[in-house]
């Protein structure tokens, strides 16, 4: 019997802890969200940046001569990086020629690297 009013007891005071604290982080969260909201790109700059990858990723799938299985296509405000492994160097260049074709490209940081075999 005194075991179960001692787990009460306990759960009311963490309770109270998780309440309390709660409590607090809503006082300062009137200034997060300005400081969140510059750090994070708007909706649709990210949408922007999801369609630039994507169709970086379906021009090089479409060009002869390059694997993109193992290859990671990342945009960010027209910076387009590519990482993961390819067969070959010539693959590496092809597939940086290509990304710099895409219309919307700004940049293209290659990091591409050859496959060990």
């Amino acid at each position: 019997m005194k075991s179960v009013a001692i787990l009460k007891t306990l759960g009311l005071a963490l309770a109270l802890t998780v309440a309390g604290g709660a409590a607090y982080a809503q006082d300062n969260s009137a200034s997060a969200p300005a400081a969140t909201a510059s750090a994070k790109p708007a909706p649709t700059a990210k949408k922007a940046d999801r369609k630039l990858g994507y169709t970086v990723r379906k021009a090089l799938s479409k060009t002869q001569g390059v694997d993109v299985s193992n290859i990671t296509v990342r945009s960010r405000a027209g910076a387009v990086t590519l990482s993961g492994t390819v067969p070959d160097q010539g693959q590496i260049d092809k597939a940086g020629s290509v990304a710099r074709g895409v219309a919307g490209v700004k940049s293209v940081s290659n990091k591409l690297t050859v496959m060990q075999q």
